[in-house]
């Protein structure tokens, strides 16, 4: 279930998000939480740089596999702005990631860009337990979802 907890580490991706926007990125963000309740890495979105690998749940699993035994990184929680796509989805399975718990859902953010005219991405929306079965996650938050909304609102109102 929720907890307080979770949606403060929830509202700090919606704030990385934020920051994404700011430089001109897809305002994508997330955080990674040990067992322990301790933040060991966060990031935002880095497509900006030409690189579309540079979603911030990627990054965390690559810095996870670089910095957290395989017990460490099964028994953390990778909170996100918003639904990871399938390259992040199989990046954090790979690791061996514990739960995700997510403020807007893919199927959010397809409506949403369909509502503006936005083309839909190149990679299926596929959900997250479609690329890795069985893997706990949580979410959409809908107290929380309508921020991420207004942020890509504003990205693609900026484009």
């Amino acid at each position: 279930m929720i907890s307080e907890t979770d949606i403060k580490h929830l509202g700090r991706c919606i704030e990385l998000a934020r920051t994404a926007l700011e430089v001109g990125d897809e305002p994508f963000g997330s955080v990674l939480v040990d067992e322990a309740g301790a933040v060991r890495a966060e990031d935002h979105n880095h497509v900006i740089s030409g690189d579309g690998t540079r979603h911030p749940e990627f990054e965390l699993a690559r810095w996870a596999a670089a910095n957290m035994t395989p017990d460490e990184r099964a028994a953390a929680t990778v909170y996100t702005s918003g639904e990871h796509c399938p390259m992040c989805a199989a990046a954090h399975g790979w690791v061996g990631l514990g739960r995700i718990v997510y403020a807007s859902s893919s199927g959010q953010l397809m409506g949403w860009l369909e509502e503006m005219g936005v083309s839909a991405p190149r990679v299926a929306p596929l959900s997250i337990n479609e690329v890795v079965p069985g893997l706990p996650v949580e979410g959409p938050m809908p107290d929380l979802s309508e921020a991420v909304r207004d942020l890509h609102r504003r990205f693609h109102q900026q484009k």
